[in-house]
């Protein structure tokens, strides 16, 4: 079977079902590859022929003067069948479908897709859908999204696969918008008449660009090959992985939505955690997770520290570590008297430490600096949280951006509560500093537990 990377990678591109109109989603396909840079071939195919946004529309496959890589099917699923046959006969590698109507409708869209399946099996064309927007090559500027603008094609190391038409292109939308968040290659399965998620985890995992894995999936196709590739995608970097159909509900709203089949969740939940991977609950989990495992190193215990100003919320995010299999770090007597220099009440240079108000005396930036590097110090901690108060200057928090940025020996994570005009200032400079911040501590020590799950598996001897 011919392996993804050849259509992911495609030198020229065929939009089927271009039109002169130049609101519609093929013309406005052929207007994003010529905006975002693509460099390879590109024609639109249109039994009328004409021209839309300086692009020639041939009348069929066969004019196109080039050899195509990778065919856009935006036409309606009656047309399908014919329009790969025509593929075919012109050598194209793969196909995306975005059509809606196949499986996901019925009998008669289901026999659509049989028939689809069909000719991708004899013909060899690997094919990405039905019902999805397809495909993202941040490094090439290859997109088969009619949304794309070049913001959202700028390179990242994020390799995401989502089982859903348009998650893709809206996913990479939200992510391009986060400072540091940008996509490597984004793979839309859609029904997953062909491709699926076995074949994402098989490119992504060999694909340099792409330094973590993130996978959206309400049911798996080949489960076998699944769990072997899963396994094998683990080893190399992080796999994420986002499964909907939980509840009986979501699996009836799956089936209608991606035609998938309902998975037991225990059994799924239990397997690729045994594979290594770790389990999500959604978006939001999703990027925290992301923050931590880009910008801070892999933890090499359990053991957390946690620096704060509000006893409370030490207290809760305590409770959320042990919750989360972790330990409070004890501070070693060196480190305590360390901190006893910028923190003058004794019961205070333990763990959790209390800066305040005892780092009035000395300022914000030199107690949390000298704390910061005394628990770098410290062997018998782990992980670090500070939580703090979103400040009008962010520049505060400059002399910590600056040691951390030559001391990357441990992962250090803060949170800060405050005025929401302050709090998105200070976001916006941690994250050009890349320093993980969230909007509560525990959702920091959730992430520290993600990343120190995958520690361990990385920490397993290799069989």
């Amino acid at each position: 079977m011919r392996p993804i990377r050849e259509v992911l990678e495609a030198k020229s591109v065929a939009v089927i079902g271009a039109s002169r109109d130049q609101e519609k989603p093929g013309a406005q396909l052929l207007k994003v590859l010529k905006r975002v840079g693509y460099q390879g071939n590109v024609a639109g195919v249109n039994p009328q022929g004409g021209e839309v946004f300086g692009n020639t529309l041939y009348r069929s496959l066969e004019e196109i003067p080039f050899d195509v890589d990778l065919a856009v099917l935006l036409i309606p699923p009656r047309f399908v069948p014919d329009a790969l046959r025509e593929c075919a006969r012109k050598g194209v590698k793969g196909v995306v479908i975005s059509a809606e109507g196949f499986a996901e409708t019925g009998p008669q869209g289901a026999k659509y897709q049989e028939e689809v399946s069909a000719i991708l099996k004899s013909t060899g064309m690997r094919g990405f859908g039905p019902n999805t927007l397809g495909l993202v090559n941040t490094a090439t500027k290859l997109t088969t999204s009619y949304f794309a603008n070049s913001w959202m094609l700028m390179p990242g190391s994020i390799g995401f696969a989502a089982q859903s038409g348009i998650f893709v292109g809206a996913l990479l939308r939200y992510l391009s918008s986060i400072n540091g968040l940008h996509l490597s290659k984004g793979i839309g399965l859609g029904n997953k008449v062909d491709v699926n998620e076995a074949d994402a985890l098989s490119y992504l995992m060999d694909d340099e660009q792409t330094k973590i894995i993130g996978l959206y999936l309400e049911d798996v196709k080949d489960g076998r090959m699944f769990m072997e590739n899963l396994r094998k995608a683990v080893a190399k970097k992080p796999v994420l992985i986002i499964k909907s159909g939980r509840t009986q509900a979501g699996a009836r709203a799956s089936a209608s939505h991606t035609a998938s089949l309902a998975v037991e969740d225990a059994v799924f939940d239990g397997a690729i955690r045994q594979a290594g991977a770790i389990r999500l609950t959604g978006i939001d989990d999703f990027i925290r997770t992301l923050r931590g495992f880009l910008n801070m190193p892999l933890p090499k215990g359990d053991r957390l520290a946690f620096v704060t100003y509000s006893g409370a919320q030490a207290i809760m995010s305590i409770d959320a570590a042990i919750e989360h299999g972790l330990q409070v770090a004890s501070l070693s007597e060196a480190t305590q008297a360390r901190i006893a220099k910028v923190i003058a009440t004794s019961s205070k240079t333990k763990n959790p430490i209390d800066i305040f108000p005892d780092w009035l005396a000395h300022g914000y930036e030199k107690t949390t600096s000298e704390i910061l590097k005394a628990l770098l110090d410290d062997d018998g901690v782990d992980g670090i949280v500070f939580i703090s108060f979103a400040d009008a200057t962010p520049e505060v928090y400059q002399p910590m951006a600056d040691i951390l940025k030559g001391d990357r020996r441990k992962p250090v994570f803060l949170s800060l509560l405050g005025d929401i005009k302050d709090k998105e200032a200070c976001q916006k400079f941690l994250d050009a500093n890349g320093l993980p911040c969230y909007d509560f501590p525990e959702y920091a020590v959730r992430v520290f537990a993600h990343m120190r799950q995958y520690a361990r598996i990385k920490e397993r001897p290799s069989e």
